[in-house]
């Protein structure tokens, strides 16, 4: 006679389980847009006195 006890309380466990979370269809989150940083402004390069000059 312990077993239909037990019984019940598996079952209400079991409905109480099925009865949380999130209803409707599973859904993966979607993707977060990457977060860029301005790129550090490049410095140009210095001059070289000894390239020959075309004109």
């Amino acid at each position: 006679m312990k077993s239909v006890p037990h019984l019940v309380v598996v079952a209400a466990l079991a409905f109480a389980v099925v009865g949380c979370g999130q209803k409707g269809p599973l859904y993966l989150p979607a993707k977060p847009a990457p977060i860029s940083t301005p790129a550090a402004p490049v410095a140009p390069a210095p001059a070289d006195s000894s390239a020959p000059v075309s004109k």
